[in-house]
């Protein structure tokens, strides 16, 4: 089973006058250290302090997954440089890049959930909790935004929050604490 830890928590501009940065998130599985969405951050010291609060620094990081393409969620990806990267668009290594088809591994994998911007995607990670979505924005944290007033499409983030509150035991929005999905 994987491990998912949120080493450092999101925020956003409504509460934070005009800031944002992403939930940065460490997915442990089968030896590969993941970092999903590495954030805006006020600095990128924070985020080497808590790679070395977990025993690691940023080349033991194997994939870093950006859910979406917004700043405030993978401003920090150059920090990984060894690590390949995941995202709507497929694997990338280096310069080059390939069309994803998964499963990440047995307990990872990456679903299309478009919507708040049209290359959302989430991680549904089998723990020993059950199964979490990591979600970026289709949730901004639980039931917030109701009206998600950046979504590009509202029909089909309204459809990809129905098929992830479906399919998890657990969500982890892009900028709020883990909630339960009630089923």
């Amino acid at each position: 089973m994987a491990k998912v830890k949120i080493i450092f928590p999101g925020y956003f501009s409504t509460e934070d006058e005009g800031r944002a940065c992403s939930n940065v998130i460490l997915v442990q599985d089968q030896g590969l250290n993941i970092i999903v969405d590495p954030g805006t951050l006020p600095d990128q010291q924070v985020l080497l302090d808590k790679l070395q609060a977990e025993g690691l620094t940023p080349a033991d990081i194997d994939i870093v997954y950006i859910t979406h393409s917004h700043l405030d969620h993978y401003r920090n990806i150059g920090m990984f440089s060894r690590a390949k990267t995941l995202d709507f668009y497929g694997w990338w290594e280096g310069d080059g890049s390939k069309d994803y088809s998964g499963p990440v591994t047995a307990d990872i994998e990456m679903i299309y959930t478009p919507g708040h911007s049209d290359d959302g995607t989430t991680f549904l990670v089998k723990t020993a909790d059950g199964l979490v979505a990591i979600c970026g924005d289709v949730f901004w944290r639980e039931n917030f935004p109701e009206d998600d007033p950046y979504a590009t499409d509202k029909e089909k983030l309204a459809e990809s929050r129905r098929m992830v509150l479906a399919a998890a035991n657990w969500v982890i929005p892009g900028h709020g604490a883990r909630f339960k999905a009630d089923k």
